[in-house]
């Protein structure tokens, strides 16, 4: 596994959606995302901070790797060819 890169939320965002993801509200600096999957309805918040901190994006990064049948690492190279 790679070391986590420093990304903020609206990087993080970009990706997401580029994965299919779609928003669905916003509460303030945080944005709900939902996307329809095989496994059934997936939902994730993402903060819109400046820089995420190392668990909440690792937490997301694993979610969004379960849900999608995609390796973190995949993920993390998404995020930094953004």
């Amino acid at each position: 596994m790679r070391k986590r890169p420093v990304v903020s939320g609206e990087k993080l965002l970009k990706v997401l959606v580029r994965l299919g993801y779609e928003v669905i509200r916003q509460r303030g600096s945080h944005v709900r995302l939902r996307k329809l999957t095989a496994a059934g309805d997936h939902n994730i918040t993402v903060p819109l901070h400046d820089e995420l901190a190392k668990g909440t994006l690792n937490d997301i990064l694993s979610q969004v790797s379960i849900w999608n049948g995609i390796s973190e690492d995949s993920l993390i190279e998404m995020i930094k060819q953004s």
